[in-house]
């Protein structure tokens, strides 16, 4: 069984590795660990500090992959990531990000690098939930969906779920306290990936479907 490693930047994406991720591709004999970036509560960390931790575990199992799975959103120059300059400058946010994980790739060089398969997410995790409005009607309380209208603008703006900004006002999951009351990201962002189920996220979202692609395709 192939092993690959995600490290992942909170405990929503954690459990949406866990509880979504580690069966889909159990099924095609691929086992996911997901830990946390290494910080008491995960969170997004310095590039030198997540690179370690890429290369520990690269080197502690010389059989296994590592991927990230960590938002743009959060990201800034401060952070150093390879690449950031360059990337800033290109309008097109999904060229930014392949122009930000070919920096990280490259980073590694080319003896660790080949078991190194970065990803960032656009813009956030939570960007993914917005797949199909039904879904919001039938797993959330009538008396805590209390942000219909934004919910409704939102589905009318987007194609893709992706594409929902990375201001702090209109990110996803700014997005999701508003609409829904109480709203706690772990909880309902696994109760809303599940009942979308991946085939759905995957379809509506290229950039994330590309990632499980390439997991799907190590050799």
């Amino acid at each position: 069984m192939k092993r690959v490693i995600i490290i992942c930047e909170g405990e929503t994406e954690k459990e949406f590795c866990n509880t979504i991720l580690r069966p889909y591709f159990a099924s095609k004999d691929i086992y996911i660990q997901a830990p946390l970036i290494k910080r008491s509560i995960g969170g997004i960390v310095n590039w030198t500090e997540l690179y370690k931790q890429i290369i520990s575990h690269l080197k502690y199992d010389s059989k296994a992959f590592v991927s990230t799975f960590i938002d743009y959103y959060g990201l800034n120059g401060s952070h150093h990531f390879p690449n950031w300059s360059e990337a800033e400058k290109v309008p097109d946010k999904n060229e930014r990000m392949e122009i930000l994980e070919k920096g990280m790739k490259e980073s590694l060089g080319d003896s660790l690098g080949y078991r190194f398969l970065p990803y960032i997410q656009l813009h956030e995790f939570e960007g993914l939930l917005f797949n199909e409005i039904g879904i919001f009607y039938d797993q959330i309380p009538a008396n805590e969906l209390i942000g219909r209208d934004e919910l409704e603008q939102i589905f009318d703006e987007y194609d893709n779920p992706e594409m929902i900004n990375k201001n702090k006002e209109t990110s996803p999951s700014h997005r999701l306290e508003r609409i829904i009351l109480g709203y706690n990201k772990v909880v309902y962002g696994n109760i809303l990936a599940e009942a979308i189920g991946l085939e759905k996220i995957k379809a509506k979202s290229p950039r994330f479907n590309n990632w499980l692609t390439r997991i799907e395709n190590i050799k």
